[in-house]
């Protein structure tokens, strides 16, 4: 079977992740002002409880899957057996967890009738098979399927949600979209699996790989979601939740960018390792930290120098407080694009899983004590800290598990001209809005800002610094423009 290029795949996934968040980025200003602060923090805080119950469903089983297809990505047969067998206890796993959800949360309490839209949403996990096609390097599929799903949700927001009371049905449209886009997803299906009897089936022989990597899926949980989940419990204004949550949902759309690469080299990673190509491994992780700083370092740069303008003007002024949050949590952009590398592009599949446990739950335990400290004291600011702290915990640790497979002195050495240009690009930004844009209305400023910001980082890459990657990059763009022109 042909495979896709590292590159097509790597934009066929940033466009999927993109299209995944595109809903609550173009909604955000709209909702933000018309639920509020309160309601954006009710939807933050059920969802984070949803989250949980839909992570105990799947176990460790979707980036197990991804895996294991991808080491038998040629076999049909193989391929086939697999897919069945994670698909069944997928779907048994999570309606156990249906169950529960409905008791403990969904059938009573305060919350109760958000809780029974958000089973929807448990149910429509039992039917996801993108890791299949994530697996089969098939990125393109994945997007096909939701686009159309994505801009329907876009759509309905706009149409359905008129007053802050429609909490229900902004959940409501949050989950169905999520359902209709893992339905449409089974009509490619027949073209890769085959019918497997359900007799020849070996469900338990996944179990316990499903649970190796359902621990570091659970430490993950603790500081990505649990922040949210403490600030509800620990906080009596909700509107602290919905700071938060807003704050990262900007940071963590532009991580997307970042991260998305990862997602792409799991699975061309482990086919490689499955064949024995060690140095061409190592290769491509070089290859992938020096990407991640080139796009990292700016990004966070950026956020920090554009954050004071473009949240009054995204969110409303309401969400004021969500800028300061913004620039604290954004050097997680870099801190998590180091981390993605090791553990998502090279641990995992290479069944290094033990190392990457390690390093998550040492970052979920620091997570966990820090906002226990931090938010009584600072509320959602002490959040924004901790999860700072954690992520850094977390690449620190990776890095030393892998420093006798890879030089960490080359590593950090490729990080050089990008601090360079990304602070170079910092410092002129606040230059010119102290000294050229202060009459300039607030979006005239924040495209100038952008714009102008774009510039500078390139420039003193490419003629000041006149960095290598990036020579080697405009070379290659010029070489294939050059062969579709004499084609």
């Amino acid at each position: 079977m042909k495979k896709n290029s590292v590159a097509k795949n790597y934009i066929y996934n940033l466009t999927y992740q993109i299209l995944v968040l595109i809903l609550p980025l173009i909604t955000t200003p709209y909702i933000s002002r018309v639920l509020g602060a309160e309601g954006t923090g009710i939807y933050s805080y059920t969802i984070s409880i949803t989250t949980y119950f839909i992570l105990f469903g799947t176990l460790g089983i979707s980036m197990y899957a991804q895996r294991e297809i991808a080491y038998v990505q040629d076999k049909v047969k193989e391929r086939s057996k697999i897919f069945w067998e994670i698909i069944v206890v997928r779907f048994i796993t999570l309606s156990l967890s249906m169950i529960l959800f409905y008791l403990t949360y969904a059938r009573n309490g305060e919350y109760s009738m958000y809780y029974r839209i958000l089973l929807l949403e448990i149910l429509a996990n039992c039917f996801d098979i993108s890791p299949f096609f994530q697996g089969m390097e098939e990125f393109k599929k994945i997007i096909v399927r939701n686009l159309i799903v994505k801009m329907v949700s876009i759509i309905s927001v706009f149409l359905f949600i008129k007053t802050e009371n429609d909490t229900n049905i902004y959940l409501l449209i949050y989950a169905l979209s999520t359902f209709l886009g893992n339905i449409s997803l089974w009509f490619y299906l027949p073209k890769y699996v085959h019918k497997v009897p359900f007799k020849e089936l070996q469900l338990l022989k996944h179990i316990r790989p499903t649970i190796v990597l359902f621990v570091p899926q659970v430490a993950t949980q603790i500081y990505t979601v649990l922040d949210k989940t403490m600030i509800g419990n620990m906080v009596a204004d909700k509107a602290e939740v919905g700071y938060y949550e807003q704050s990262q949902k900007i940071v963590k759309m532009l991580l997307t960018i970042v991260t998305s690469l990862g997602t792409v080299m799991l699975p061309r990673i482990a086919n490689k390792f499955a064949n024995g190509k060690k140095e061409e491994i190592k290769e491509n992780i070089y290859q992938s930290f020096e990407f991640v700083y080139f796009l990292a370092i700016p990004l966070t740069c950026g956020v920090i120098s554009v954050a004071p303008i473009f949240i009054p003007l995204f969110l409303g002024q309401a969400f004021e407080k969500s800028s300061i949050l913004t620039s604290i949590i954004s050097p997680i952009i870099l801190i998590i694009g180091l981390s993605n590398v090791i553990g998502t592009q090279y641990l995992l599949p290479t069944k290094k899983q033990k190392q990457f446990t390690i390093s998550v739950v040492a970052g979920a335990f620091c997570n966990l004590i820090l906002n226990g400290m931090l938010i009584p004291r600072l509320l959602s600011i002490g959040a924004a800290i901790a999860t700072l702290l954690a992520e850094s915990v977390v690449t620190l640790v990776q890095f030393y598990m892998i420093r006798n497979e890879f030089s960490i002195i080359k590593i950090l050495k490729k990080s050089k001209d990008y601090w360079l240009a990304g602070i170079g690009m910092l410092i002129l930004n606040f230059l010119y809005q102290k000294l050229l844009l202060t009459n300039v209305k607030p979006v005239i400023q924040l495209f100038i800002l952008v714009g102008l910001g774009g510039i500078t980082y390139i420039t003193i890459l490419i003629i000041i610094l006149k960095n290598k990657y990036m020579i080697e990059c405009l070379t290659k763009l010029k070489e294939k423009i050059k062969t579709r022109k004499v084609c």
